[in-house]
């Protein structure tokens, strides 16, 4: 009986804390979700991508209606696709040509595009 009792105090604390992790999810999804809001808001409209980084969780690629661009991470793919829905925006399977080439770059992305490639600027400037 004494297994019995501390199986379930076992099953309690793994409820507990499925909980506390479900709940901690939630509020990462919303605060992204309030993030990708105001990247739309502030550029007129958005849409969005998905890509899964592994177990540093996945990328939420935003393009404004304006060409502007930025991304955030989510520490899990369910937890980006929770945000997404939120917030609302239209969210594209791949980032394809169509929707890359509503991307605008400034001089800064290509400053640093060229930093990447031999031969280019030095990225620690």
């Amino acid at each position: 009986m004494a297994e019995t009792a501390a199986d379930a105090a076992d099953t309690e604390e793994t409820g507990r804390a499925d909980a506390r992790r479900a709940a901690r999810a939630e509020r990462r999804a919303a605060r992204l979700a309030r993030e990708i809001g105001s990247f739309a808001k502030e550029h007129g409209g958005a849409e969005g991508q998905l890509a899964y980084i592994g177990q540093a969780g996945a990328r939420i690629v935003l393009v404004g209606a304006d060409g502007a661009w930025g991304d955030l991470v989510a520490p899990t793919y369910a937890v980006a696709e929770s945000a997404a829905h939120k917030s609302g925006i239209t969210m594209h399977e791949e980032f394809d040509g169509e929707f890359a080439a509503r991307v605008r770059t400034g001089p800064y992305e290509w400053s640093r595009m060229a930093g990447i490639q031999v031969g280019g600027p030095s990225n620690d400037r």
